[in-house]
């Protein structure tokens, strides 16, 4: 609904004025000079990428258009997934193996149906808890294994908004360049006895090549730039809160600590308070205790 308001606010501004200043839309559309400077921008960035680079840069785009979002929700499934995780590694890293070997398909993984939907950060999750399985690893070694690996797949994730901000400061280049074919033929005009009415129609339309090369960059694109930019940096923070749980969990701190530690990296618009972690965890030691409690054990009698 932002982004709604945000389109609505620069295309009103932007042709509502045009409108009120008496401006003709039909002098304004120029569906030649459009493919000129559409087809160049696109031409150039699919010539200046790799093939990984299109495709991340469309799955961020489309998870912008679908507005999925790293709200409260999302970031209570992923602290008490990591915190059942860590209650399983108490008993041995071995115990793990069941679900970080097949996530998708682990009764676990599948009670944090947001976590499972972000590919990447599950991909960092399970492949961590393998490397903790895999051998002894102190916490100095595994926090600099993990912000090495943060710092590679930070600078994949930013290269689609990186090139798309090239892309938008090489429009209002396109858009001269569509400018000056419309002069050429303006001008091939005069050469063939145009009149001065006609001339001033095609330079209209020429000039209107240098306007859209403008408005994609300043109106489109960068804001979009921007918005892939943001995207990252809260994928970055999602990863940044696990590195920081395991780090600390294989420092020796029980789980609890291990979690409230990761929580304190969640961005603060949806940072969760010590108090609604302790909720959420109450909630789930509640909920994995009564099955126990009716069979005559398990964790509320060993309480």
């Amino acid at each position: 609904m932002q982004q709604l308001f945000g389109i609505l606010i620069v295309f009103g501004s932007i042709f509502g004025g045009y409108a009120m200043m008496g401006g003709a839309f039909h002098a304004i559309w120029q569906p030649m000079e459009l493919i000129v400077i559409a087809g160049a921008g696109t031409g150039a960035f699919v010539l200046g990428n790799p093939r990984h680079v299109l495709a991340e840069t469309f799955t961020q785009i489309k998870h912008i258009i679908s507005r999925k979002k790293y709200d409260s929700e999302f970031q209570r499934q992923l602290l008490l997934l990591m915190y059942e995780l860590l209650q399983l590694a108490a008993g041995g890293l071995k115990a793990l193996d069941a679900h970080v070997e097949a996530p998708k398909e682990s009764p676990l993984f599948q009670r944090y149906p947001q976590v499972l939907e972000e590919p990447k950060l599950l991909a960092f999750i399970v492949d961590n808890f393998r490397l903790m399985a895999m051998g002894k690893i102190n916490a100095h070694e595994l926090e600099g294994v993990l912000e090495q690996e943060l710092e590679a797949i930070h600078e994949e994730l930013t290269q689609p908004a990186k090139s798309l901000n090239k892309i938008a400061e090489a429009m209002p280049g396109f858009g001269i360049l569509a400018a000056v074919l419309g002069i050429v033929i303006t001008m091939g005009g005069v050469g063939e006895g145009a009149t001065s009415a006609e001339i001033a129609e095609h330079v209209g339309a020429a000039m209107v090549g240098t306007f859209i090369g403008i408005f994609f960059c300043y109106g489109v694109l960068d804001p979009i730039s921007n918005m892939l930019k943001q995207l990252v940096n809260q994928e970055a923070s999602t990863m940044e809160c696990v590195k920081v749980v395991l780090v600390t969990h294989v420092a020796g701190k029980p789980p609890l600590l291990a979690i409230d530690a990761g929580r304190r990296l969640v961005q603060l618009n949806i940072k969760p308070s010590f108090a609604q972690l302790e909720g959420w965890i109450n909630a789930l030691e509640g909920r994995d205790a009564e099955p126990d409690s009716r069979r005559g054990g398990g964790r509320a009698k060993a309480a």
